[in-house]
């Protein structure tokens, strides 16, 4: 499997990374441990977590599961931590799961940074992200509402400060590798980038962004900015919390999936995504494809992606990403894709 470097300056990974935020819910820890080992023998180089997962629900009572469960497996495991690249994230303000909801500050950091050490089992932890910005952002379907005229810029930038500061420390420390954000903006990412150049602390190398062929926000001014500033994009969803895969269409809801446990996908479903999903489905078809497939593979056509980020709630669902890793789409398809994309635009 293809390999490159995430960020300027950032380890080499995988065109695609296993996540992993169904480990404890959906997922038990004998399958989930097999998910890791099954990714690591596909060529898989790329493990991404949170302090905050599982999700479907997240809880209190679950929260730091899915890290406790990978460390299981580095510990079951001794010798293989040096084989994968490992990327957790460090809740944000308003998740009352975590600390309250406590934003993220150098005393949550700190403090964040040991439990999940301890959790995962290891001693570093190779790209530390920010799982979404103090200030709110606009994604999580959050863009129709978004109001930017409630941020104060003056606190915005003492906190980068903060913690900025904080993970020079944490690198000089060995204690992290590299820093990355997740749900940030354009205006956002730039701010982080400037603010390390100017007083010389830790560049961002990765942001964290909801990308598929439903959810394209990425592709104008952040795609601009990643590409002129060597970000690697960390794309999540981007099988569309499953709508991708099809097994929604006609109404159907799958005992034990995502759409069974928390209803709309966290607001992806509208009267608009069925047609996308269709559109989608029926380019695939024509061409003899999978749509699963199909979908992971148009990601990688995209010029700012640095990995792809699926995650499996079973050995069966990951197996069949797998087959089709090596999938390259033809220009014909792509040609095709585009046209269905201007057609069903922005579905929710």
């Amino acid at each position: 499997m293809k390999t490159h470097a995430l960020g300027r300056g950032a380890p080499q990974v995988t065109e695609f990374c296993l996540g992993t935020m169904t480990f404890g819910t959906q997922t038990d820890t004998p399958d989930a441990h097999r998910q890791i080992s099954m990714a690591l023998e596909a060529g898989i180089n790329f493990i991404d977590t949170a302090e905050a997962y599982p999700v479907n629900p997240i809880s209190a009572e679950t929260a730091g599961d899915t890290e406790t469960i990978i460390g299981q497996w580095n510990a079951a495991n001794p010798g293989r931590r040096g084989e994968y690249v490992l990327a957790t994230k460090v809740a944000g303000e308003g998740l009352g799961a975590i600390r309250d909801g406590a934003p993220i500050s150098r005393a949550t950091i700190l403090e964040a940074v040991e439990a999940s050490l301890r959790r995962l089992q290891t001693d570093h932890i190779d790209i530390y992200q920010l799982h979404w910005p103090n200030r709110g952002s606009y994604h999580f379907r959050q863009n129709w509402r978004f109001d930017p005229s409630v941020q104060s810029r003056a606190d915005t930038m003492a906190h980068m400060e903060e913690v900025l500061v904080t993970v020079d420390e944490l690198v000089k420390a060995g204690k992290i590798g590299h820093f990355g954000l997740s749900n940030e903006s354009a205006w956002g990412t730039a701010q982080w980038l400037r603010m390390a150049e100017d007083k010389g602390l830790p560049r961002v190398v990765s942001i964290q962004n909801e990308y598929s062929l439903l959810a394209r926000l990425f592709d104008t001014d952040l795609a601009e900015l990643c590409v002129n500033e060597d970000v690697g994009l960390m794309a999540f969803s981007p099988l569309a919390a499953g709508l991708l895969t099809g097994k929604y269409q006609g109404g159907a809801v799958p005992d034990g999936s995502r759409m069974a446990i928390n209803g709309n996908l966290g607001g992806r479903v509208s009267p608009r995504v069925w047609d996308a999903v269709d559109a989608y489905a029926e380019i695939a078809r024509a061409h003899g494809l999978d749509l699963t497939q199909m979908s992971l593979a148009w990601c990688k056509t995209r010029p700012f992606m640095g990995s792809i980020l699926f995650g499996a709630s079973s050995v069966a669902q990951l197996e069949h990403i797998l087959n089709g890793l090596e999938l390259t789409l033809s220009d014909e398809v792509v040609a095709e894709i585009d046209a269905a994309h201007k057609a069903h635009p922005m579905p929710y």
